[in-house]
């Protein structure tokens, strides 16, 4: 590795493939939640709902379906990883501390499992970037490291 913040770190083959796999598992997820809570897609809540679920405002349930879409796609693509794992990060400490953390850890109990699992994968791929398997190398180079 180069050590530098950019996809210009040199991964092997299987690391690349272990990464493309994990931003595949993530942007599912985040993906699914995102069209849930923005559009109400998958009989999810709709903007509206997760506003009085959450005792928010309506602009920021879309501020957090929207940033749990741009990290899905990001994850998706490895396109701008670095921006989309911080978009996920603050979703997931919010998720944390705003609904999970008052029932423990076990995510049978609406604990924070899941979400801390979702937080520490979008770590590591803030820290590694998306691997050799990614969109991201049609970027130009001075996006690259986003």
């Amino acid at each position: 590795m180069d050590g530098t913040f950019g996809i210009t770190t040199t991964h092997s083959p299987k690391v690349s493939a272990a990464l493309l796999a994990i931003r595949i598992a993530s942007a599912l997820a985040f993906l699914y939640h995102g069209t849930a809570i923005t559009f109400g897609a998958f009989g999810g809540p709709g903007p509206e709902n997760f506003a009085a679920f959450t005792h928010m405002p309506l602009v920021a349930a879309y501020l957090v379906g929207l940033a749990q879409l741009a990290g899905g796609l990001a994850m998706l693509t490895g396109v701008l990883i670095r921006v989309g794992a911080v978009c996920i990060i603050i979703v997931m400490l919010g998720a944390i501390f705003l609904v999970h953390l008052p029932h423990g850890f076990d995510i049978g109990h609406g604990g924070i499992e899941y979400a801390l699992t979702q937080l520490l994968v979008a770590f590591a791929l803030l820290l590694t970037g998306p691997g050799a398997y990614s969109l991201a190398r049609f970027l130009p180079a001075s996006l690259r490291r986003l």
